[in-house]
């Protein structure tokens, strides 16, 4: 995947689209990170990191939620809102926090950003909204 540079974008104003695998265990969601496809000249390096790093990542109560609304038809400040209401005071400062969670995830292609990153294998090619 290509990641563009937004050095410039609010992070709430992008909309966030889940690429990896997940497990809903209730009260949280484990991501599990996906092997590498990365071109044939950086696979062993990207397979040694990948065989190094954490593979499987337990999100929080709050983290989760996030995750779960992260389904490429939203805003992440339209997120906000719904965490805030489900969680109230404990999610404080949410607005911070979930840019945050955002960042790192994408960071570490968990997630991408729908109309700012292209998709490996499809040059050129903005991630679209899933379909209904």
């Amino acid at each position: 995947m290509r990641r563009a540079d937004l050095g410039t974008v609010n992070v709430l104003d992008v909309v966030p689209v889940r690429l990896g695998d997940w497990e809903d265990a209730g009260d949280h969601v484990v991501v599990v990170r996906p092997p590498p496809r990365a071109a044939w000249y950086f696979l062993p390096v990207e397979w040694l990191r990948w065989a190094l790093a954490v593979r499987r990542i337990r999100l929080d109560a709050v983290g989760s939620a996030a995750w779960r609304a992260c389904d490429g038809t939203r805003r992440t400040g339209d997120i906000v809102p719904l965490i805030r209401s489900a969680f109230g005071a404990d999610a404080e400062p949410i607005e911070d926090r979930l840019g945050q969670l955002i960042r790192r995830l994408r960071r570490e292609g968990l997630l991408a950003y729908r109309d700012h990153d292209t998709m490996r294998g499809a040059p050129g090619r903005v991630l679209a909204p899933p379909k209904p």
